[in-house]
């Protein structure tokens, strides 16, 4: 740059104009000394200075913030290109354990059924699609030998170690009960489960229409704050025997047990039904524990039958009960709500009716 184009250069020009300026004027004036002149020259000289200097500070001021908004825009595009990366090489991941989940090798498929948990770990954004995934693989039609006296087919055995996995990591992906944060829905419809085991979990909703639910099958204590459909499905003895327990858990909305057949006993001790509730058409083969829970939404019993030791002794019973056709055993101990009734019936059996009045 040329030297008379430099601010500097101007600045000192105008504070020697103004020294000499200021301070020969002054001396023109006979009441105002030689050093009262030169000093108040000089003030007027350094103002410019001073403000020169003002300027200077300004303009480093904005070249470093300019400095600093091209640095954090730099950053943020490295940051998406990061994220970029990481989302490219999650969809690869996601897609490889899928394909692997097809492989014959029974230890290929349960290696993929880890990737596809750890995925969901570390992109919490997965959870979802690999809890829709496993769940997928679970419905897949499968069969295989359940008394242990029979002759065991490999494969099956096999492919049951492949499905257990798959339960487990179902499990361990779903937050806890009072884990603030998303609930997962779970779709197992038609599904074949054996030692389903989600106690003490949070879940959105949950389908299990015409699943099978073979030897134990625990959901004591588990939140459900979306619809959950058992209709038609069925718990099975098994390799073991097939309890269900499902004490203390919480219903908030729909909870439909229409047409599901217990094969052994069923334990719903002290759980909470906020929502519309039906076991219409259920069947008890064996003892059904009913004590302490609280139904404040519809409940619909119409049709259900219970062949065992019955327990119906609601803590909390709504306005709307509907007990059409409702049966129990007479040789077996039931206990019924003080606003209940047996009505007997020619067949050995009882229906429950509501008290009149």
């Amino acid at each position: 740059m040329k030297p008379w184009r430099s601010p500097l250069a101007w600045t000192c020009f105008a504070s020697v104009v103004l020294l000499l300026g200021v301070g020969g004027w002054l001396l023109t004036d006979p009441a105002t000394s030689r050093s009262d002149a030169l000093k108040t020259g000089g003030l007027a000289g350094g103002a410019v200075v001073a403000l020169y200097a003002l300027w200077l500070n300004d303009r480093r001021r904005r070249v470093e913030e300019g400095r600093q908004d091209v640095e954090r825009r730099r950053h943020e595009l490295e940051s998406q290109r990061a994220e970029q990366d990481r989302e490219r090489v999650a969809d690869e991941r996601f897609a490889k354990a899928v394909e692997l989940l097809g492989h014959t090798a029974d230890q290929v498929r349960v290696g993929a059924l880890h990737a596809l948990a750890g995925l969901a770990r570390s992109r919490p954004e997965y959870t979802q699609t690999v809890l829709d995934v496993l769940c997928s693989y679970l419905r897949r039609p499968f069969s295989h030998t359940e008394s242990s006296g029979d002759a065991r087919d490999p494969e099956q055995e096999r492919e049951l170690t492949v499905r257990l996995t798959a339960q487990r990591l179902v499990t361990d992906l779903l937050p806890a009960r009072d884990a603030e944060g998303p609930a997962y829905d779970l779709d197992l419809t038609g599904a074949r489960l054996e030692y389903f085991d989600l106690s003490g979990k949070l879940i959105g909703g949950l389908l299990l229409r015409y699943a099978e639910l073979r030897s134990s099958t625990n959901l004591s204590g588990c939140r459900f704050t979306g619809r959950v459909y058992f209709t038609a499905a069925g718990t099975e003895t098994g390799r073991l025997i097939g309890y269900f327990r499902c004490r203390g858990a919480v219903f908030e909305s729909h909870a439909w047990f229409s047409g599901t057949a217990f094969a052994e006993d069923a334990d719903f001790t002290e759980s909470t039904f906020a929502g519309e509730t039906t076991f219409k058409d259920a069947k008890f083969a064996k003892d059904a524990m009913f004590g302490g829970v609280q139904a404040t939404g519809s409940l619909d019993l119409r049709r259900a039958s219970f062949a065992g030791q019955t327990d119906l002794r609601f803590a909390s019973l709504p306005a709307a009960v509907s007990l059409y056709n409702t049966r129990v055993r007479a040789e077996k101990d039931v206990r019924l709500p003080e606003a209940w009734d047996f009505e007997e019936l020619h067949d050995g059996e009882l229906r429950i009716v509501a008290k009149r009045g």
